[in-house]
């Protein structure tokens, strides 16, 4: 029975790691339809970003990566989304073939760059230990969770920006006859998606060493976190990341690690027989 408790804290902090991760796709994918494989990669970019500015920062280069971070990931999605994504919109397929070979591209430019070996990013000194079964840096990772969901629905409930996403979400061109710039909406979207990968990499340090193909891990639950929490639904990516997240651990804990990936497969499939558009549907305004 203690063991069986103390999965669920372990749990909670995989699900926070996952949410983390699909945050960035919820918009990129789940908004805009654009099924980005490179999403990995803007990961991969905000844990290197760590790793340099550890050189200056020390032990507090994590804290200092974060925003650093977001801004070089942005930066990246929004040249990825100006120079040939958005000459994709519609096509999702083209999108996840377009993009994964963006990501070889930046897998093999990681490679070139930092070497193909694993770097390690230092913790600060303050993460080290634990509470109970929980480790501090898992339980920071659950802490930075909780702040971007926040700061997203603030930015997309409390800000005319916000509101003009949702506004494209629902209905492209109606929002485009009242008078919004849909282009730029969809450039600063992809900015924000890119960049919350950014901060997720700088999570992922603290618990793992940096590599050319840390974002691969992730990506493909990433996307089951999206597609089952419902496309563009942010209170369904953190419900299905926690719900994965405690599967996962539950499953691992009775089993191993592969069988409890197959567990997790097995049940989101079964659960997309039912809910084949997720937990929650998104809210359209069009007429069909």
């Amino acid at each position: 029975m203690e063991g069986f408790l103390n999965q669920l804290p372990i749990g909670l902090s995989i699900g926070a790691v996952l949410l983390l991760i699909a945050l960035g796709l919820t918009f990129t994918f789940g908004q805009m339809g654009v099924i980005n494989m490179a999403h990995g990669e803007f990961i991969m970019a905000g844990a290197y970003t760590a790793f340099l500015l550890q050189d200056w920062a020390g032990r507090s280069a994590v804290l200092v990566a974060l925003p650093v971070a977001f801004v070089v990931a942005g930066l990246m999605g929004l040249l990825l989304e100006r120079s040939v994504v958005r000459f994709f919109y519609g096509r999702p397929l083209d999108t996840l073939l377009l993009t994964w070979g963006v990501s070889l591209v930046l897998q093999q430019l990681a490679r070139d760059l930092f070497g193909a070996p694993n770097v390690q990013v230092l913790s600060p000194e303050w993460l080290q230990g634990a509470v109970g079964p929980l480790p501090y840096n898992r339980l920071f990772i659950m802490v930075l969770a909780v702040g971007s969901v926040v700061a997203i629905w603030a930015y997309m409930n409390r800000s005319a920006q916000g509101r003009r996403m949702q506004a494209v979400m629902q209905n492209r061109q109606l929002a485009a006859t009242s008078g919004i710039n849909t282009g730029r909406v969809d450039q600063r979207t992809f900015f924000i998606g890119s960049g919350l990968a950014g901060i997720a990499g700088v999570g992922l340090t603290l618990i793992g060493p940096v590599g050319p193909t840390l974002g691969t891990y992730y990506i493909v639950d990433a996307f089951l976190v999206v597609v089952a929490g419902g496309l563009g639904q942010l209170r369904g990516a953190v419900i299905a990341a926690v719900a994965l997240g405690l599967l996962n651990s539950y499953a691992e804990f009775w089993t191993n690690a592969s069988l409890a990936k197959v567990i997790v497969f097995a049940v989101i499939i079964a659960f997309l027989q039912f809910r084949p558009q997720g937990l929650f549907v998104l809210r359209s305004r069009a007429l069909t």
